[in-house]
Order: C-alpha cells, then structure tokens, then sequence
C-alpha cells in the first residue's frame, strides 16, 4: 500500500479497505458506524477508556472547573492577562500505542 499526497476522504478510505479486504463498501462503512457507536459507549461507561490494538487508546479525563483571575501572561514577561472561569468538562484524548509511533 501506498501513502497519499494529501488527506484522504471517507469515501477514498472506505473504497481502498474494501478492496483489500475483499468486502462490499456497504459493509465497511457499516464496520465504521459499528465501531464508532462502540467508541462512544465506552467512553460513556465507567472506564471511559477505549483502546484500538496496536494504534491507540482514546480516553476521556476529568478536567475541574478553574477560577478566573488575573495571571501572568506567558507570551508577554512580567505583563498579567485577565484569564476567564471555564466550568468542569470532560475532554477526549488519543495517545498512540507503540506499533504506530514505529510506524511513522
């Protein structure tokens, strides 16, 4: 297989997987559809932890709310900036697996 100039689309994604698997397009992007549902109930679930074997593992981390206030500016030395209260929110994050750093 070769890599692409540029991003590929979902339709150039699910087209390619079909044709080395050997599978109609339908089912394969079925496959997507299934797999994204998956990701989401785990996320919700109470490990909020899902893992695709050997390229990454997505897992949603608590972030508590934060004040607001006057900090310093970290672009600007010695200048403070006026920072906005942000309320507490879940945040999704990927972290590759060893097989695809080794990858690239």
């Amino acid at each position: 297989m070769t890599g692409s100039a540029k991003v590929r689309t979902k339709s150039e994604i699910y087209s390619t997987i079909a044709e080395h698997v050997g599978v109609p397009r339908k089912q394969i992007a079925q496959a997507f559809d299934v797999l994204g549902q998956l990701i989401a109930a785990d996320l919700k679930g109470k490990a909020g932890v899902f893992a695709i074997p050997g390229l990454m593992k997505v897992t949603v981390i608590h972030k508590p709310a934060t004040k607001g206030g006057m900090r310093p500016n970290p672009f600007k030395p010695g200048e403070m900036m006026e920072v906005k209260p942000k309320p507490a929110r879940k945040v999704v994050k990927v972290r590759p697996l060893r097989a695809l750093k080794a990858m690239v």
